[in-house]
């Protein structure tokens, strides 16, 4: 729960499944307003309708997939339209796929720097003038513990996630004095379809089952931190000492973590 949110607007891209779904009932039990975007619009009706009639709270959806920037330019110029004010954005939506370098295609790594990268700086784009005219506002990137701390098999997913933190490193130092807040979430691996396309070998959910995060707690701390000046959100704890070392010892963690890192 977070009382800050009561009766504001929140928008969240890739919100018709994992932590994006989950993040929805969270801000609407914290009695907020939901606008909820993502490709599935038939899933987006079930949990909208699903929000509505449980916590007696809008819940507005919109088809969008952030590849495609007209159709985000076409979706947020709606929503600007048709609200005066927006208080959170979160970039949500993004997706990974674990293999070498060597045999990721072309097209793969311009769909994963398109959604996972230029997607979510369009979103923000279209809200970052309106919260800064109001003075207020939240951005929250989803990022990633993989754009701390880069291993095998992810090389296009790390770099996309490194390009999220740069950017969202940069950002919040472009607003810090304008009231509008920039906040960074690291996790490590959750309990979600993300890894349905991510790692169709199975390999690497086998791997770290016992230690991935479920869905409802990353969510539940995300929006516990909405509207605050949160900096970063990263977990687990023992995954973001270990990006630590790495950046400190880079050399050393790599000999000694190899092992671990090739677990993909």
């Amino acid at each position: 729960m977070n009382p800050n949110l009561k009766d504001r607007l929140v928008i969240i891209t890739g919100a018709s499944s994992g932590i994006g779904e989950k993040m929805a009932y969270e801000v609407a039990k914290s009695g907020g307003h939901l606008i909820l975007l993502a490709r599935r619009k038939a899933r987006l009706a079930e949990i909208a309708k699903a929000i509505e009639e449980r916590y007696n709270v809008r819940c507005h959806y919109y088809e969008l997939d952030v590849r495609h920037l007209g159709n985000v330019e076409q979706t947020f110029q709606h929503i600007l339209n048709e609200h005066d004010r927006i208080d959170v954005l979160v970039n949500n939506a993004g997706f990974g796929l674990f293999r070498s370098f060597e045999e990721a295609s072309l097209d793969e790594m311009e769909a994963m720097f398109e959604v996972n990268v230029y997607g979510m700086m369009a979103c923000t784009k279209y809200v970052l003038q309106k919260m800064l005219n109001q003075q207020s506002g939240h951005i929250i990137n989803i990022a990633s513990q993989a754009g701390k701390m880069a291993t095998p098999k992810s090389s296009l997913y790390a770099a996309t996630k490194h390009a999220v933190l740069g950017f969202t490193n940069s950002l919040r130092l472009e607003v810090a004095d304008r009231s509008v807040f920039v906040t960074a979430v690291n996790p490590g691996p959750i309990q979600t379809e993300f890894f349905d396309v991510a790692d169709t070998s199975g390999q690497y959910v086998q791997n770290v089952q016992k230690w991935m995060l479920r869905a409802e707690d990353v969510a539940e701390k995300v929006v516990r931190i909405m509207l605050t000046n949160k900096r970063e959100l990263n977990f687990p704890w023992w995954m973001e000492t270990g990006s630590i070392v790495y950046r400190i010892m880079p050399n050393v963690f790599e000999r000694l973590a190899k092992k671990a890192f090739h677990k993909k």
